[in-house]
Order: C-alpha cells, then structure tokens, then sequence
C-alpha cells in the first residue's frame, strides 16, 4: 500500500488568503519579493478567471507559480 504523498496533498489544498500568504512567503528565497494580503487582492482582481465561484480559495499547486512571476513583473511597474 502507498502512502499519501503529503507534499502533493499540502500543494493541492484549498486554502484562505491569509493561509496562502503564510505558506506562500514560508522560505521563499531572498531573490523573490515577498506577497502581502492588499498585493494579493489586487493580483486576485487582476486573474479574476483563477478564482471561479468560490471566489476566495487559494491553493500553493494552482497559484503560487502564478503569483511569484506575477509579483516580480509587478515590482518592476511599480
């Protein structure tokens, strides 16, 4: 029997904002700017289609990827 692969079901879970912020800004290399909630609803406002119905539910294997090239791209225009 395997056992869970709890890197994966950590990744896939659903989560709040504020529990994506913590995970999200948790050992993140020092090269990479470091998200915060008001920076997050704007990134929510600006990728309305990554939150369907629910609205306000976040995971590390859908967003994260997103959110770091968008911040980077972000600190440059800001």
């Amino acid at each position: 029997m395997r056992t869970p692969d709890l890197d994966r079901l950590r990744s896939e879970k659903k989560r709040s904002l504020a529990d994506f912020l913590s995970l999200y800004n948790e050992n993140l290399p020092a090269a990479f700017p470091k998200a915060s909630a008001p920076l997050l609803e704007e990134f929510k406002s600006t990728h309305a289609a990554l939150f369907p119905r629910r609205g306000n539910v976040w995971s590390l294997d859908q967003h994260r990827r997103k959110v770091m090239d968008w911040l980077r791209s972000h600190d440059v225009l800001a």
